[in-house]
């Protein structure tokens, strides 16, 4: 079931978000999030923002989420623009958790006029870039050295999606 995200959702956001970041291998995000953090990210979410959960219809648990973002508030030129983030549990991957969420968030994002998505993924994250390009994403290009965890500089591959 997909459905728009709540306050009372944190906990469950950042168990998936959690093992993700820990592991260093998905994410340039490199510190674990608390649950009253999370909980205030949700409460101040922007209001043109897009927030969506899936749950599992048994457990009622939340198992992945994807929200979109409007990119560089600062000038409406960017208007049409949101920056989407798309997070799934391990051991629900590769089951269409990620795309019943797209489905969801791309007819809402048309809804509220954005009409092109865009993000940022690790270079080594191979699955993600899959995921993304299973979706229509495409590759803009590549920002080398983008970030840095620990010693690591990490590059990530900048793609879009025009909705």
């Amino acid at each position: 079931m997909i459905r728009e995200v709540c306050p009372d959702d944190a906990e469950d956001i950042v168990c998936i978000l959690n093992p993700i970041i820990e592991s260093g291998a998905y994410t340039v995000l490199d510190s674990p999030v608390t649950v009253d953090l999370e909980r205030e990210f949700i409460k101040s979410f922007p209001k043109r923002g897009l927030f969506y959960v899936a749950q599992d219809k048994q457990s009622r648990k939340i198992i992945g989420f994807q929200n979109v973002e409007p990119f560089a508030t600062y000038t409406n030129a960017f208007y049409h623009v949101g920056i989407v983030a798309t997070y799934v549990d391990h051991s629900y991957r590769k089951q269409g958790v990620g795309r019943c969420l797209a489905e969801v968030v791309f007819e809402n994002a048309g809804i509220k006029r954005y009409e092109k998505l865009f993000t940022y993924v690790r270079a080594d994250n191979a699955g993600a870039l899959a995921f993304y390009s299973k979706l229509g994403f495409r590759i803009v290009g590549t920002a080398r050295k983008q970030a840095r965890i620990g010693q690591k500089y990490i590059d990530e591959i900048i793609i879009e999606k025009f909705l």
